[in-house]
């Protein structure tokens, strides 16, 4: 289980409309790429991930659901790493509420479930950290996408995550973090 919270400088109502833009989102996430909607209206495409010397890319489908009301969107997507063996299944929910003063605030909850090599970084607490800079990527990317012109907007990405330096700076925060926890018991 993994719960991120960020706050997002642009107005609830704009933000959730950029949620609605399923394209658009998969641009903003480091290493996903959409390759279209299925008849259905799920989505199918591929994310791709390099932790130190692991590298996987899970090819997978998706589908999104939002409720108006309360501003949330569910994700709910499965993934084969045909390379490595590994299966990935994750439920997401992400819910957009109006922020301190002007901005938007943000809770992202997902449930993730890894088998084969990639499960490996799961029991570790590695995925929480790396999950908090991939969603410092994808805040940034989203910011930038929100305020520039619409041609602009379109050509925004998310950078390619960096494989070894984002494996040892997650590693090196969840050791102090570690250290921490075992200082104050």
């Amino acid at each position: 289980k993994i719960r991120q919270e960020f706050d997002v400088a642009g107005d609830p109502a704009q933000v959730w409309e950029f949620f609605h833009d399923v394209p658009s989102v998969a641009q903003c996430l480091p290493g996903a790429e959409l390759h279209g909607q299925r008849d259905h209206g799920g989505y199918h495409g591929k994310l791709s991930a390099r932790m130190g010397p692991i590298s996987m890319s899970f090819d997978g489908e998706a589908t999104v659901v939002f409720s108006e009301d309360e501003r949330i969107a569910t994700i709910e997507g499965t993934g084969v790493d045909s390379r490595g063996g590994s299966r990935g299944q994750v439920k997401v929910v992400c819910q957009v509420e109006p922020g301190v003063g002007t901005g938007t605030h943000v809770t992202v909850e997902a449930d993730l479930l890894l088998s084969g090599a990639a499960a490996q970084f799961g029991r570790t607490g590695l995925i929480d950290e790396i999950s908090r800079r991939l969603i410092g990527d994808f805040v940034t990317c989203l910011e930038a996408k929100i305020i520039a012109q619409p041609d602009v907007a379109a050509t925004i990405q998310a950078p390619k995550p960096p494989g070894f330096s984002l494996l040892l700076h997650s590693l090196w925060a969840w050791l102090k973090g570690s250290g921490r926890r075992k200082a104050r018991a």
